[in-house]
């Protein structure tokens, strides 16, 4: 049986920005454009009748903004993944990008190159982080050990935060039961009960708290 295609609502106030984008990923077997928007409004009155798997929200729109359409989205439709689209490497638009529920962050000037990977990352649960973008997260973290501020305590056990480390470090659930010598099932069960526990939905945010808890050297 054939797989469908990744279905994706593309919103970007330029026409022609949505036109040439839409070419790259319809050109792909495994994505599908469903549905376009100029505005945060109208990619969320979109997603009321159009079944979607993943936004692309162009950063700066008019009337709500692509940071505003994914905090109303996280609420709304919490299924829905999300991926930022931006002119600006900028850090702090970055950090609102994933406080807004966003699982990447893409830059327009490279998007030829890094969007197809980006959508097919983030469908999977998996963040998707540019260079600029882990060395934002990372200097974030010394920033916050330097100044004394708490990093989160753990209530995980000693199997969990290993295999949280594992997740973090990008290994697949096969190299993590072959790495542990246990199961990909066993390992999925771990990874919901961290979830679970953490209160997280998905790779990206275990990243995030691996970074932050010092499960990862800077």
């Amino acid at each position: 049986m054939t797989r469908q295609p990744a279905r994706i609502l593309l919103a970007d106030d330029h026409a022609m920005v949505r036109s040439g984008l839409r070419m790259i990923l319809d050109a792909e077997p495994d994505l599908q454009v469903v549905a376009e928007a100029a505005n945060g409004y109208e990619a969320i009155d979109a997603l009321a009748h159009t079944p979607t798997d993943l936004a692309i929200l162009d950063i700066a729109m008019p009337r709500m903004t692509g940071l505003q359409a994914a905090r109303e989205i996280t609420r709304s439709h919490p299924h829905v993944r999300i991926l930022i689209l931006s002119m600006y490497d900028n850090e702090q638009y970055f950090f609102e990008a994933l406080k807004a529920g966003a699982s990447g962050y893409v830059l327009k000037s490279v998007a030829d190159r890094d969007l197809l990977e980006a959508c097919r990352a983030t469908l999977r649960g998996e963040p998707f982080l540019y260079a600029g973008a882990v060395t934002a997260l990372i200097r974030d973290y010394l920033h916050r050990a330097r100044h004394g501020e708490s990093l989160p305590s753990t209530i995980l056990t000693p199997r969990e935060e290993e295999i949280l480390k594992l997740i973090a470090e990008g290994d697949t659930t096969r190299e993590i039961g072959n790495t542990l010598s246990i199961s990909a099932k066993t390992v999925d069960r771990h990874r919901a009960n961290i979830l679970k526990k953490l209160g997280l939905r998905d790779r990206l945010a275990l990243t995030r708290y691996a970074i932050r808890s010092g499960l990862i050297e800077p």
